[in-house]
């Protein structure tokens, strides 16, 4: 399809007669559908963080509880990419309050599981809940407003979704710290509950779709089953491999190996099988489209760095600097507060200003953040950490709202289903392939500075030799005899050198995150222009 063609597709496909509000407010109706997708990413942060204690209450080891993750997100990332077929098979409304009805009683099952077993399939039960909530909510909010309006719409759903993983480390430390891991769960009960009732009595099934449903429906209903196995054993095995491969020693580890070549033989084999179908289970042809292709590989890196940083900074604060899981989880709530006030303000200039433009200044932000943390030292203070977060907040919101409202540009509304679930796609797989690459990084750089800094660790060495009379003179004037000073001081400097091995592997990292970053710029200039401000009368 020409770029004129995709233009009057997305001008002339919205009317109010598809509009998913059915007379209330649009706005109030963006809020109620964003509810779940609240729920829905804090559990998923809150779960992170209570790894431990649920270790700890099931009687198993770290190792084993990482499964409680990777379960969820391995069925999360299958249905997520069938949602759009399912959502327009199913209905919209249909299957969205169906989603929410199993991720609320999958967390309640949760909350009274017995052992590590249950609780996984409860988790697996949960991520195919999940899964498909975000598409429906996304292509809900594309037909309750006009294209012009999108923008807008988007910001507060964004604030569900960007906000949510900056609460969800703080909340989850004091839930755990409070009462216990059971209630990480179970809260999600009574949210799941309100969002049913109110989406049940306030959203309404647009009469476009319901009659795009029937005409599928009408020619008989053709299951692309080859297809729906390719995506979930491709998309299945590729999260677990992400996931598991730095635990497991990536390709050193048989099983590793074995899910790679199952995820790259099935995502191959689904291209020519997809892009050959009449009703295809995930429409790849949308990707050949340059204005969503780019759109996709943006949110890749913007999912990427979301995720990662709210994995990473409490995990470097309470590592290297002790601090409390509750602690850690406040300094990135200053920055969840920056971007709760500046979504609305991007969702204007969504109205007003080209994507592209709002795009690569976001990602310039995102850039300058992850270089202000390259500045890391062991003794930076919770100002500094917080500012951190600030400044990648300021980004975000640039980089969420125009990739959400620019991937619908030119996209047929009966393809809204569709679009939204690659979008979503991109988001998820983008966050687990920036976690592994950090995780990999990590590792890496913490071997290879390790190796360096020992060097100048050695009783030959003038500057070791002074440190080691230093210290051992410091313990000395504390106390200690000659003999156990001389023990501290060696002690101490293993501690130091550990804690700088550390320290410059995770500016490493960021350093990875800020090229990234960089990355999207290029890729955000190849956007088309798309049309802006309201429609002239007639349309």
């Amino acid at each position: 399809m020409t770029d004129a063609a995709q233009g009057g597709a997305s001008a002339g496909g919205w009317s109010p007669e598809r509009s998913a509000a059915g007379g209330h407010n649009p706005y109030l109706i963006a809020f109620v559908v964003s509810i779940a997708t609240f729920m829905e990413v804090l559990d998923t942060t809150i779960a992170n963080v209570a790894l431990r204690h649920i270790a700890g209450g099931l009687a198993v080891g770290i190792d084993e509880s990482t499964y409680v993750i990777t379960s969820y997100l391995v069925a999360n990332a299958i249905v997520l990419s069938i949602s759009g077929w399912l959502s327009t098979v199913i209905g919209r409304k249909r299957f969205y309050m169906m989603c929410v009805a199993i991720f609320s009683i999958a967390s309640l099952l949760c909350g009274f599981a017995w052992n590590l077993q249950s609780l996984v399939l409860f988790r697996i039960l949960q991520g195919l809940g999940g899964g498909g909530m975000a598409t429906s909510e996304q292509a809900i909010l594309a037909d309750s407003f006009p294209p012009h309006k999108r923008g807008q719409a988007f910001a507060i759903y964004g604030v569900a979704v960007v906000v949510a993983p900056v609460i969800g480390p703080t909340l989850g430390g004091w839930i755990t710290d409070t009462y216990s891991w059971h209630w990480v769960f179970l809260i999600n009960v009574p949210m799941g509950l309100l969002s049913l009732f109110l989406v049940g009595t306030l959203v309404k099934e647009p009469s476009g779709a319901e009659e795009e449903r029937e005409k599928l429906l009408s020619k008989g209903l053709r299951v692309d089953y080859v297809g729906f196995l390719l995506v979930a054993i491709g998309l299945g095995s590729l999260e677990f491999v992400l996931d598991e491969g730095q635990r497991n020693d990536w390709f050193g580890s048989n099983m590793i190996v074995v899910f790679a070549v199952l995820a790259a033989v099935s995502l191959v084999a689904l291209i020519p099988w997809e892009l050959t179908r009449e009703d295809p289970i995930v429409d790849l042809r949308l990707l050949g489209r340059r204005q969503f292709a780019a759109c996709f590989l943006v949110m890749l890196g913007t999912g990427a760095v979301l995720i990662l940083t709210t994995q990473l900074l409490p995990q470097l604060l309470q590592t290297e600097l002790n601090y409390t899981a509750m602690l850690a989880g406040l300094a990135l709530s200053p920055g969840g507060v920056a971007t709760l006030v500046l979504m609305p303000v991007v969702g204007r200039l969504v109205s007003t200003v080209q994507p592209k433009y709002l795009i690569m200044f976001g990602a310039a932000i995102v850039a300058f953040s992850m270089w202000h943390l390259t500045g890391l030292t062991g003794d930076i203070t919770y100002g500094y950490a917080a500012l951190s977060r600030i400044f990648l907040a300021l980004g975000l919101p640039f980089l969420f709202l125009p990739v959400t409202t620019a991937s619908y540009d030119g996209v047929p509304p009966d393809k809204t289903n569709q679009a939204s679930a690659l979008i979503n796609v991109a988001r998820n797989i983008g966050g687990s392939m920036g976690v592994a690459l950090a995780q990999t990084v990590l590792a890496q750089r913490q071997q290879f500075h390790q190796s360096r800094l020992i060097e100048h660790a050695a009783p030959s060495d003038l500057g070791y030799q002074q440190t080691i009379d230093a210290m051992t003179r410091y313990f000395q004037a504390q106390g200690s005899n000659a003999s156990d000073a001389a023990s501290q001081a060696l002690a101490w400097v293993g501690r130091t050198l550990q804690q700088q091995v550390d320290l410059l592997a995770y500016i490493d990292v960021f350093w990875t995150l800020a090229i990234i970053a960089l990355l999207m710029i290029p890729t955000a200039a190849v956007l088309r222009p798309i049309k802006l401000g309201a429609p002239a009368r007639g349309h």
